[in-house]
């Protein structure tokens, strides 16, 4: 099975080279998405060995790198994508713990809030009540059993990335993302990962550090996703995942 470590980087010139230092000792193959770094990340990279780079000229946001990411995926013929954030937050140690459990799932995304952690920090309120609120409502929409919307630290088999289509560029891709998954009946799992909060007051820019206005949008990208032309599949139920979900009834289709 052939792996791929995916890492969207937008100005993580203190934290890129111990990140890639640990991923290395977990994954043979890594791709950094430079998405438009202003500061001193393009120079830190240029000092990597053993890596792959694409580079975007100027900081198109998170869904657009790992569109990036997936559209390498499948041109490269790997058959696993592991996805995970630069900014300390996932510990390159749960990669293995995606990929044991991925065996029967095409789907397989870690949960801050699936289990408690020794090393569990705390959520920033709006972005708990937010994501608890975002996690609901999707839930309630699509037969969806997870617990966290918006992690990004997550595997895909190469058959489910070739059922996905994500325009979303920003912060809301996650949420196109399941209701494509949901609606193309892919199996998901979640499996738990630490809450790691090292920077609770890094900010997400412009409009989106109002929690009301990150809400509204991503009500938004909700409403645009379940507006897509997408035809809906009944999923099958993958009885050794307590987590995933089971058969995608007609009545949850948008």
């Amino acid at each position: 099975m052939r792996v791929l470590t995916a890492i969207p980087v937008y100005n993580e010139e203190r934290s890129v080279e111990a990140v890639l230092h640990e991923v290395r000792r977990y994954s043979p193959h890594i791709l950094v998405v430079n998405d438009g770094s202003t500061d001193g990340t393009p120079e830190k990279l240029a000092g990597e060995s053993g890596i792959e780079i694409i580079t975007h000229a100027k900081n198109s946001g998170y869904g657009a790198a790992l569109v990036s990411a997936f559209n390498y995926t499948l041109r490269h013929d790997y058959d696993v994508l592991v996805t995970m954030d630069c900014d300390g937050q996932h510990e390159p140690s749960r990669i293995a713990v995606l990929l044991e459990a991925i065996h029967d799932a095409d789907i397989v995304s870690g949960s801050r809030y699936l289990r408690d952690f020794r090393q569990d920090s705390v959520a920033p309120h709006d972005r708990r009540y937010i994501n608890q609120q975002i996690t609901s409502e999707l839930n309630d929409r699509y037969g969806l059993q997870i617990t966290d919307a918006f992690c990004g630290f997550k595997a895909y088999r190469r058959e489910a990335l070739e059922k996905l289509h994500i325009t979303e560029t920003s912060w809301g891709m996650p949420l196109q993302l399941w209701v494509q998954a949901a609606r193309a009946g892919l199996r998901v799992k979640e499996v738990g990962v630490p809450r790691l909060y090292l920077d609770p007051k890094r900010a997400f820019g412009g409009v989106f550090d109002d929690a009301s206005e990150r809400l509204a949008y991503y009500h938004r990208v909700i409403a645009a996703a379940e507006a897509e032309a997408v035809p809906c599949v009944a999923a099958p139920i993958a009885t050794t995942a307590p987590c995933s979900f089971g058969v995608l009834s007609k009545r949850n289709c948008r």
